[in-house]
């Protein structure tokens, strides 16, 4: 993993360019002083053996696919920052789910049956404002596990971050033993995301904010 987890630039889907002012609608005025620190978690069997040559922000169409992935569409948006709340610019945010169908891209993932208009991995870099975004579907159950989100955030000033989504009000959240895991409320709060239907950012999809906050002891000194 940590050979794996290196930096790499962004390619920036036309389709998340314009959604830049939604992943801080609403936040003027909010107190960002001692921010709970986002929980560590395991990255879990099947982060990509090897990157998709197509690995941008929008893991809903694969370069020279005609066709979109499965599932719901999901813009997810956040920020990264530091307790304080001081946002971390130029930080690579990555992320990789399973298919519709609970299938990853990986060849130890039950027959490598994933859907192959489905990128299911994706980097984004944040802005001068720590934010980010991705073009995603709303991730699914699959055995064994609750609907979630794999995440890893690098930068020069701290130690990668692996971290897990999931979605709030999702009945199999706390028969899930990696979500379980979490012991602090407060934390387990922050990786908690509501999706909801977003037409204004686009037709028939959902949208949630995921703000990953790099805890004090991540710092490089």
């Amino acid at each position: 993993m940590a050979e794996k987890l290196t930096r790499r630039g962004l390619v920036t889907s036309a389709v998340a360019a314009g959604m830049a002012g939604f992943a801080l609608a609403g936040r003027v005025g909010e107190a960002l002083a001692e921010l709970v620190a986002t929980p560590r978690q395991t990255t879990g069997p099947f982060y990509p053996v090897e990157l998709p040559l197509d690995s941008d922000n929008d893991l809903v169409r694969v370069a020279g696919r005609p066709q979109q992935a499965a599932g719901n569409v999901f813009h997810l948006f956040g920020r990264v920052l530091d307790p304080d709340g001081r946002a971390l610019s130029g930080a690579e945010v990555q992320i990789w789910q399973c298919d519709a169908r609970g299938y990853y891209h990986h060849p130890r993932d039950r027959g490598g049956q994933a859907d192959p208009n489905f990128q299911g991995f994706g980097t984004a870099m944040t802005d001068a404002d720590g934010a980010y975004r991705f073009r995603t579907i709303r991730p699914v159950a699959y055995p064994g596990r609750t609907p979630h989100i794999h995440f890893a955030v690098l930068g020069s000033e701290f130690d990668a971050l692996v971290t897990q989504m999931y979605l709030r009000g999702e009945p199999g959240n706390e028969r899930d033993g990696p979500f379980r895991g979490i012991s602090d409320p407060a934390e387990r709060e922050s990786v908690l995301v509501a999706a909801e239907p977003a037409p204004e950012v686009e037709a028939g999809a959902l949208a949630g904010t995921f703000d990953l906050v790099i805890g004090k002891s991540l710092f490089k000194t």
